[in-house]
C-alpha cells in the first residue's frame, strides 16, 4: 500500500480538503525519465477539477512507472505484476465516491496484465488507465516490451525484434473503451488537458503516453518524438467519428498523432449491475446471517 499524506477526513463545514500535491517520498526514476511528466500532469489535472485527495485512489501494478502512486498525496494501491486494473475495479464497485485511476507501462498493461486491459475496456467500468508508454522494460534494466518496434536490438532481442508491436489505442478501439487518448511527456500542458478529460469522461477511459525510457531505449527517444508527433485537434480529427479513430490510432512513422482518438457515451458497468444499483458496495448492508444458518445453506 502506498503512503499517503493525506489520511481520509470527514470534511468539517466551511472547511475545505486538501487538494492533491506531491506525496514525502522522492520520485525514483533516473533524471529526465518522461514518467516525470506524466505524474506532473495527473497532479495538475486532479488540481483543476479540484478534487479533494482523500477522494482519489491510484493503483499500479509492476514496473518503473508502477511506483507513481506513492509519488503523490492520494490514497494508493501499488499491487503485482499486471494486476492492477481489477484492483481499480473492485475499488470502483465499492466506494462510487471515488476518482480511481490505475497507471501502469507498457509492460505491466500490455504484456501480463492486457487480458484485464481488454475485459476492463469491454465492461466500461468508470475510471481512468494512464499508462506510461516506452517501448522497453525499464525496471528490468532493457528488455524488449510489447510495444517495442520490429528490428529493435534490445537485451532480450540482441539480433532485433521479430514481433510486431501492439498497438495499445486500436486495441482499446477494439474492446469498447468509450474515451481513447494518447499523450506526449514532451507537452505537459496537452497531456494536462487529456488526463482532466479523461477524469471527467463516464466510461472507461485510457491514456497511452509516450514516456522515452531515456536509459535504455535510445531510438524512441523525446528528440525521435518531438520530430514525428502532432496533434489531432489541429488536423481537423472528429474524435466522434470511430472510423477516422482506427486510421489515426494504426498511423505511426514518419507521423505519430496525439490527442483525443475517440470519445462516446454508453452505459458503464455499474449503471448495468444490479448490485450496484442499491449503491457502492461499501454503504450496502453486508447482511451476514448468523454462522449457524449460513452453514445450514450448504448443508
Amino acid at each position: 500500500m502506498a503512503e499517503s499524506s493525506a489520511p481520509l477526513r470527514v470534511p468539517v463545514e466551511g472547511t475545505a480538503l486538501p487538494m492533491l500535491g506531491k506525496s514525502d517520498v522522492k520520485p525514483t526514476w533516473c533524471p529526465g525519465c518522461g514518467d516525470f511528466s506524466v505524474v506532473a500532469a495527473i497532479e495538475m489535472a486532479v488540481k483543476r477539477l479540484k478534487i479533494p485527495s482523500s477522494n482519489v485512489v491510484i493503483v499500479s501494478g509492476i514496473g518503473c512507472s508502477s511506483n507513481l502512486p506513492h509519488f503523490l498525496s492520494s490514497y494508493g494501491f501499488h499491487g503485482i505484476h499486471g494486476r492492477s486494473l481489477p484492483v481499480a475495479e473492485g475499488i470502483r464497485w465499492a466506494n462510487h465516491d471515488l476518482t480511481v485511476l490505475a497507471t501502469g507501462g507498457d509492460g505491466d498493461g500490455f504484456g501480463i496484465g492486457v487480458g484485464h486491459f481488454v475485459h476492463t475496456m469491454r465492461r466500461n467500468v468508470d475510471m481512468t488507465y494512464v499508462t506510461m508508454d516506452n517501448q522497453i522494460y525499464g525496471l528490468t534494466t532493457g528488455q524488449a516490451s510489447p510495444t517495442s518496434m520490429m528490428g529493435h536490438k534490445t537485451k532480450s532481442t540482441p539480433t532485433g525484434v521479430i514481433e510486431n508491436p501492439l498497438d495499445p489505442l486500436a486495441l482499446a478501439l477494439a474492446c469498447g473503451a468509450t474515451y481513447v487518448a494518447r499523450g506526449f511527456s514532451g507537452d505537459v500542458k496537452h497531456m494536462v488537458d487529456l488526463v482532466a478529460n479523461a477524469i471527467q469522461h463516464k466510461g472507461f477511459a485510457f491514456v497511452d503516453a509516450l514516456s522515452p525510457c531515456v536509459t535504455y531505449n535510445k531510438i524512441n527517444t523525446f528528440d525521435w518524438f518531438r520530430q514525428r508527433v502532432y496533434k489531432l485537434e489541429a488536423s481537423g480529427h472528429d474524435p466522434t467519428d470511430l472510423t477516422q479513430a482506427w486510421v489515426r490510432a494504426l498511423e505511426w512513422g514518419d507521423k505519430i498523432p496525439i490527442g483525443l482518438f475517440y470519445k462516446t457515451d454508453k452505459p458503464t458497468y455499474e449503471d448495468l449491475e444490479e448490485v450496484l444499483a442499491a449503491g457502492p458496495l461499501a454503504k450496502q448492508p453486508a447482511g451476514l446471517k448468523g454462522r449457524e444458518s449460513l452453514l445450514d445453506e450448504f448443508l
